[in-house]
């Protein structure tokens, strides 16, 4: 075995609307990696000359961090 499993961040009642909002920026966003870690969120976000990576503690502070970076598209 390689170790214990790893759990998503912890997700209070008032944050599930969150997990929303996450599926709908993948579904705009395919090509933006989020990932959860242990007591945190991170994005990776292709660029021409790299990546960028974004790590936040919540889920909601990550995902209004890639909608600064990464707009939002005009169909909303």
């Amino acid at each position: 075995m390689n170790g214990p499993p790893r759990r998503a961040p912890f997700l209070l009642p008032d944050q599930l609307d969150q997990v929303l909002r996450l599926n709908q920026y993948r579904r705009d966003h395919p090509a933006v990696a989020i990932r959860a870690g242990h007591g945190y969120w991170q994005a990776q976000i292709p660029q021409p000359a790299g990546e960028i990576i974004i790590t936040r503690h919540q889920l909601s502070d990550l995902l209004y961090k890639l909608d600064t970076l990464t707009g939002q598209p005009e169909d909303r």
